[in-house]
């Protein structure tokens, strides 16, 4: 299953970790240095739940981010999902 949101779109992002190396200049040192550089993945923080669709008298099951899920709270499941549909 794919990491992305079902509402917000979310997914993964690249990035990059840094390793360092010396003491900061601040602390009296001669700053610090980046000495390597590796790529990784940003994951979204996706749940997965069950939501009640009173409409349709049954639970949906869906991927969602964290963000999604307040955006249900304030919104409300129904005012969300007929925006989802419209965007197809």
């Amino acid at each position: 299953m794919s990491k992305i949101c079902q509402i917000t779109g979310k997914k993964q992002s690249r990035g990059y970790k840094y390793v360092t190396r010396g003491i900061a200049k601040k602390k009296k040192g001669i700053g610090i240095k980046v000495t390597g550089k590796t790529r990784r993945a940003f994951l979204p923080n996706l749940q997965e739940k069950k939501l009640w669709v009173p409409e349709e008298k049954r639970f949906i099951k869906f991927r969602l981010s964290c963000a999604a899920l307040r955006t249900i709270e304030k919104k409300g499941l129904i005012t969300v999902l007929r925006a989802i549909s419209k965007r197809g």
